[in-house]
């Protein structure tokens, strides 16, 4: 397997490669040169298996550059009960993601379950096993820059911290997360994770990395690589569980299932696109925002239009505060027919803060073909839902997931079964639960008080040049 970039100037790589690499060097997303078809026979194996060796079955056909066996221990090693050991309403952990059922046909899939409680535990234990393991192969350090808007700097952190060769930079939007977001992060005291607080939104943080990364002389300098979502291995492990919730749903594989996916940075169900691509019986992937709706707006309208940041709404679903999705132009680039020509343009009008408008393309007369339909939630929208799964299921939301119920409630298919993906626990965002229910949620013994524990940030202007000079003075 074979990986391209987006933007078509970049010598195909092996996984490994790409893995440290992050970013390619044009600019672009690295995606497989073609995705690997499931055909029945493998869907009915494959319906007997356990999380972990379902994971390998699948990532095998993404990994073709680590033997079998030693991706196998990899594979084994990161998806166990015990470290997904979180688990809400009854679920099974050796399930890994176990569904709630709400009601017939309506399920929420709980993928919060690993050790920050959010459903970016999924990919990057698997991403920091696998760093530590190339790294060590090849007598390599890396220096990881990232940018979060909630959830994925916790969950980067907590799958490196301790790992050798490997440091951590994670760059956070200075007071724009919930405070216990914030104290999973800046509480932790290992001497290779570091947090940067940027005086601004996460466009801001994510446009610095970027820009590092496209630095191409710096990048190689200083060995800087990604955790964010533009690295492949997290879009590869979370197809994962859409195989896994499609198992748990059906009975046979003769049927059709639907995810309604709350979207940010569009790496979660760019996941599911893929895992649609590659055959999975997916009738329908409902794609929920909040008031940041750049990617509602383009899937109702075909027009992409990032917001700058004064436009960005700081929100109580905080982790979607987003209006340029990184991940979309994996998408948009299969939905051109692959040309990286056509993406290169676009991005060309992004990378300005211009907009680009598919309506009137061939392109856009495909989009049936790929499954999509999309809905925006307000804050009362989310109070509203959180109330409603509490009195109707007995089932408490946290603010990302109550998104998604909303908008999948608005798109279900009769007989086909409504799989939302439950992003993270409602412990996660207490303020917003206390406002919605008057009560606290349950939160893990193990993660009792962080709020209280001594925190490490050092806040700083979103300054490409500055965030170059920390780096450089702590490598």
């Amino acid at each position: 397997m074979r990986y391209i970039s987006t933007r078509g100037h970049a010598a195909p790589q092996a996984f490994c490669d790409i893995l440290l690499g992050g970013l390619a060097p044009d600019g672009g997303l690295y995606l497989p040169e073609s995705y690997p078809q499931i055909n029945r026979a493998e869907l009915d194996a494959w319906r007997k298996l356990s999380y972990a060796d379902l994971a390998y079955e699948i990532l095998a056909k993404f990994i073709t550059d680590i033997p079998p066996a030693d991706l196998k221990a990899l594979v084994a090693k990161t998806y166990t009960a015990a470290v997904y050991c979180h688990t809400r309403n009854g679920g099974d952990a050796a399930q890994i993601t176990p569904l709630t059922k709400l009601e017939d046909g309506l399920y929420t899939q709980e993928l919060s379950n690993g050790p920050t409680l959010a459903f970016k535990d999924m990919a990057m234990q698997l991403l920091g096993n696998l760093f530590e393991y190339v790294l060590d192969k090849r007598g390599e350090s890396i220096n990881i820059l990232g940018a979060t808007s909630g959830d994925t700097g916790s969950a980067a952190e907590y799958a490196m911290r301790g790992k050798h060769n490997v440091k951590v930079f994670m760059l956070s939007p200075d007071g724009k997360m919930s405070a216990f977001q914030r104290a999973q992060m800046y509480s932790l005291q290992d001497a290779n994770i570091f947090n940067i607080a940027v005086t601004g939104m996460f466009d801001d943080a994510q446009d610095i990395v970027k820009a590092v990364s496209n630095d191409a002389a710096f990048k190689a300098k200083y060995k800087i690589g990604a955790v964010n979502s533009i690295n492949w291995a997290r879009v590869a492990a979370q197809i994962v569980y859409y195989f896994q919730g499609y198992f748990l749903a059906t009975k046979s594989n003769d049927e059709q299932v639907a995810f309604a996916v709350p979207s940010g940075n569009f790496g979660n169900i760019c996941a599911g696109h893929i895992a649609r691509q590659m055959g999975l019986p997916i009738a329908r992937l409902v794609l929920a925002t909040n008031e940041n709706d750049v990617l509602d707006e383009f899937f109702r309208t075909g027009v992409y239009r990032p917001r700058t940041t004064a436009e960005t709404n700081v929100t109580s679903s905080p982790s979607m505060d987003i209006s340029k999705a990184s991940n979309f132009e994996r998408f948009v680039f299969d939905l051109v027919g692959r040309d990286p020509a056509v993406v290169s343009e676009l991005w060309a009008k992004v990378d300005k803060g211009q907009a680009f408008d598919l309506s009137a393309t061939v392109h856009w007369s495909k989009m049936p073909d790929f499954g999509f339909v999309s809905g925006k939630s307000t804050h009362i929208d989310r109070i509203n839902t959180i109330r409603f799964a509490q009195g109707r299921y007995n089932v408490m939301l946290d603010t990302h997931t109550a998104d998604g119920l909303k908008v999948a409630l608005e798109h279900r298919l009769p007989s086909v079964p409504m799989i939302v993906l439950e992003t993270a626990q409602p412990a996660k965002f207490e303020e917003t639960i206390r406002e919605a229910l008057g009560q606290e949620p349950v939160r893990p013994v193990d993660l009792m008080g962080i709020e209280k524990l001594p925190q490490r940030v050092d806040v700083m202007a979103p300054d490409v040049e500055a965030v170059k000079r920390y780096l450089v003075e702590r490598l």
